[in-house]
C-alpha cells in the first residue's frame, strides 16, 4: 500500500487507478533506453554493437523485473479489499480499509468497507428485532397456558382438564420452538465469529467432558459407550469446546435413537492425510434417501427417540455448519431401518 499511497499524492496521478499503472509502465519501458543511451554516451571506450545488443537484453530484462515487482505491489488495494470482503463472507471478520483515496481503487475499497460495515449492521438489527418479537412471542404464548392452569386449579370436570392440558401441552410445544430458534441464531452467530487458526486438540484431555454431559443419558437407557482413541492430538482449525459441543450432540443423538442395552462405539483416528472421527450406533437408523433431510434445520426428519425422548430439529444442522465452517465435513450413513447409523466428521491434517 506504500507505493499506491505515494503515486496517489502525485497530482495528474490522484484520480485515476489505470494512470498510476500506465506511468509505472512507461517508466519501466524507457528505462532500457535510457541506459542505453548513457552507455553509448558516456562510455570511455570503443563499443561494439554486440556490446551494446547485450547491454540492451540486460537493461531490458532488469527494467521488465523491476517494472512487475513495482506493478505487483500497485494492485495491493485490489487484493486488499478482497481479502476484506472474504474474510467478511467467510468468517464474519470486520476490516478496517483506507477510504480516503479518490481513484477506482480507492472507491472500490470505499463502497467494500461500507457494505461490510452496513451488512454488519443490519445482521444485527435483524437478531435484535428476531429475539425481541421472540420474547414477546413467548408471552403471548405464556397467556393462554396460565389460563388453562387456573382452570386447572379449580377442579373442572373431565372434559374441561382435558381441554386444558391440551392448551397446556400446545403452549409448551409453542415455547419449545422459540427456544430452539433462539438457540439457532445464537449458535450460527457463535459459530461465524470463531477464530480458524490451526490449535492442537489434545484428545484425552476431552474426553472427561463428554462423558460428563452424556452420562446421565447413557445410564438412562443403559448404553455403553466404546470410545476409542487411536490418535492423541492434532492440529485443528476448530476450538476444542466447539469440538466437545459437535460429539456430545452426535453422541447424545446417537443414544436418542439407540435402543436399551445397546452400544455407541466412537472412534477417533488417522486415515491417510486426514482425521476422521466416527460415531456409530446400532439404532433404528434411516433410509439412504432420507441423508440430505437430516441434516436441515427444523426438519421433517424430526422423530421421538426409542424412550419418545423430544428432538429439536436442530442438533445436526448445527452440528454440519460448525464442522463446516472449520473446514471439514460431516456425514451421515445407514444400512436401512433399524440397522444402525454412522455419522463421521473428517478434517484435513
Amino acid at each position: 500500500m506504500k507505493l499506491y499511497h505515494n503515486l496517489s499524492q502525485i497530482s495528474f496521478l490522484k484520480k485515476s487507478y489505470s494512470f498510476k499503472f500506465l506511468f509505472v509502465a512507461f517508466i519501466g519501458i524507457h528505462i532500457p533506453l535510457i541506459g542505453i543511451l548513457f552507455f553509448v554516451l558516456f562510455s570511455s571506450y570503443d563499443i561494439s554493437s554486440v556490446s551494446i545488443l547485450i547491454f540492451a537484453l540486460i537493461m531490458t530484462l532488469l527494467a521488465t523485473l523491476v517494472t512487475l515487482l513495482v506493478l505487483r505491489q500497485l494492485i495491493k488495494p485490489i487484493s486488499l479489499a478482497s481479502k476484506s470482503l472474504d474474510d467478511y463472507r467467510n468468517n464474519r471478520k470486520l476490516s478496517v480499509l483506507p477510504t480516503e483515496y479518490t481513484d477506482e481503487a480507492g472507491l472500490l475499497m470505499c463502497n467494500i468497507q461500507e457494505s461490510i460495515y452496513e451488512s454488519e449492521s443490519f445482521i444485527n438489527e435483524k437478531q435484535d428485532l428476531i429475539y425481541m418479537l421472540s420474547h414477546d412471542l413467548k408471552n403471548f404464548a405464556g397467556n393462554p397456558q396460565g389460563l388453562a392452569r387456573l382452570i386447572l386449579s379449580e377442579n373442572p370436570s373431565e372434559s374441561v382438564k382435558h381441554l386444558a392440558e391440551l392448551i397446556c401441552e400446545s403452549t409448551n410445544l409453542q415455547f419449545r420452538y422459540i427456544e430452539n430458534f433462539i438457540k439457532l441464531l445464537k449458535e450460527q452467530d457463535q459459530v461465524v465469529k470463531i477464530n480458524q487458526e490451526a490449535k492442537t486438540v489434545v484428545f484425552p484431555s476431552i474426553v472427561p467432558f463428554i462423558n460428563e454431559q452424556v452420562e446421565q443419558r447413557l445410564i438412562d437407557k443403559n448404553i455403553t459407550l466404546d470410545l476409542n482413541l487411536e490418535i492423541s492430538e492434532a492440529d485443528l482449525r476448530i476450538d476444542e469446546g466447539l469440538l466437545v459441543q459437535v460429539l456430545v450432540n452426535l453422541i447424545s443423538n446417537a443414544i436418542k435413537f439407540s435402543y436399551f442395552d445397546s452400544e455407541v462405539k466412537v472412534r477417533i483416528y488417522k486415515e491417510e492425510s486426514k482425521l476422521a472421527i466416527v460415531v456409530a450406533d446400532k439404532g433404528i437408523g434411516f433410509d439412504k434417501h432420507q441423508i440430505e433431510e437430516l441434516f436441515k434445520k427444523f426438519t421433517k426428519m424430526s422423530r421421538l427417540g426409542t424412550a419418545n425422548e423430544l428432538s429439536t430439529g436442530i442438533g445436526l444442522y448445527l452440528c454440519k455448519k460448525i464442522i463446516e465452517r472449520h473446514k471439514g465435513t460431516l456425514s451421515a450413513a445407514s444400512e436401512g431401518k433399524n440397522k444402525g447409523a454412522e455419522f463421521k466428521i473428517e478434517f484435513e491434517l
